[in-house]
């Protein structure tokens, strides 16, 4: 390119994020590619901690935070008018990269239209194309110049496709350490070091957390009922899940049972003997902090009618653990199966499993596997990328 559109010590960077993850990879990513353009001017939807990094936020990313395919629907139309502001605006001003974080839908339909008008193109973080749904990948290809990748059978995805594509791994690898202090974690909630003790984590999106709540507190009721000496804690990512999970925690009869916390996710994991979750990234942090755990998945009943119906699932396993370990490491749970009576035993089983010491040492190999400096790998190739583009 004969005439950059910004000077390569100071380029302009668009970048867009979706809710708490997106916002912390892009904050990450925002920290390092300051040290490399410490003049750079850096601009897009933000969530709070990228604005901190220096992201001047057109947008708050919980904007963007919405899941499922039928349950995006009330939200159609205002997202379309954001995305048409947004693109509108790049092309009339436009960045010398793209750089999408997650929200996978929003980003790559914004990717494509600016692509075809010659801007750089960046997706950090994969949509689940190799899971479900494979035939996305050929527009995938047409949004994207490159493609970041959390996790390593992705990028091989993308090569068998012709898709241009960089493993950098998983900042959660990076940032969390090989071994995690149970007793401090519990020291800092007040919860008694011989306990033991249930984390449980019913989502953070909206519809997530409703679909999930009622039957995570019934299966705190079943374990009350079967093991008295049980101890719950319950990290609340936001004010709405706080709420919901309180209305069920009380319909179920157990809310004096259960800590409820404001955030502290991580920590509650590390406290915990095992831990009960909703199906995401949380998987992930719980396996990185070595924690047994067990799974659960529920989607509205018309995207499930949708997948089924299709057969458009590819994989046999949803959650990350299982997914990275190519096998069930951990027992998962999807839409009817998501009951009391199954959930409660299975998280009495993972209290004793017998073979802990194999658990551990599969996590051990998982987190090596992802611990690359993430954000640093995703700088270099986007750094890589721009120079491209001025020479």
């Amino acid at each position: 390119m004969n005439a950059p559109r910004g000077e390569s010590n100071h380029p302009r960077i668009a970048i867009v994020a979706g809710e708490q993850s997106g916002d912390n990879l892009g904050a990450a990513l925002i920290g390092v590619l300051r040290q490399k353009f410490p003049e750079a001017k850096i601009f897009g939807i933000a969530g709070p901690r990228m604005v901190a990094a220096g992201c001047e936020a057109w947008e708050p990313a919980d904007a963007l935070a919405v899941m499922g395919i039928f349950e995006v629907i009330p939200h159609l139309l205002r997202l379309l008018r954001l995305r048409r502001r947004l693109v509108a605006r790049l092309l009339a001003d436009p960045p010398d990269v793209y750089i999408g974080v997650d929200a996978k839908e929003f980003n790559l339909s914004v990717e494509r239209k600016l692509k075809a008008a010659g801007i750089k193109t960046v997706q950090y973080v994969s949509p689940q194309v190799w899971a479900w749904r494979q035939g996305r990948v050929k527009k995938i290809a047409t949004a994207v110049d490159l493609m970041l990748c959390l996790l390593p059978f992705e990028k091989k995805f993308y090569d068998d496709h012709g898709v241009t594509a960089r493993f950098v791994g998983h900042p959660l690898a990076d940032q969390i350490p090989m071994q995690t202090d149970r007793i401090a974690a519990r020291h800092g909630m007040g919860l008694p070091i011989e306990s033991v003790c249930v984390a449980v984590l019913p989502g953070s999106r909206h519809g997530e957390v409703a679909r999930l709540s009622d039957d995570f507190a019934r299966t705190i009721a079943w374990l009350v009922r079967h093991q008295p000496d049980l101890r719950f804690v319950a990290p609340m990512s936001n004010d709405t899940a706080r709420k919901l999970f309180t209305q069920a925690l009380q319909q179920a009869g157990v809310l004096s049972q259960v800590l409820l916390l404001d955030g502290q996710a991580q920590q509650a994991m590390i406290a915990s003997d095992v831990v009960l979750l909703a199906s995401g990234t949380a998987t992930l942090e719980a396996a990185l902090v070595k924690r047994p755990m067990v799974v659960a998945y529920r989607l509205s009943t018309l995207t499930t009618l949708l997948i089924k119906g299709l057969g458009i699932v590819k994989t046999r396993f949803f959650s990350q653990p299982n997914l990275l370990a190519n096998r069930e490491l951990v027992p998962e749970y999807f839409n009817e199966q998501v009951r009391a009576d199954i959930l409660g035993p299975a998280v009495l089983d993972q209290l004793v499993r017998k073979d802990r010491v194999t658990l551990d040492e599969e996590y051990v190999r998982i987190h090596q596997q992802l611990r690359q400096d993430a954000s640093e790998q995703a700088a270099r190739a986007i750094v890589q990328l721009i120079e491209q583009s001025q020479s």
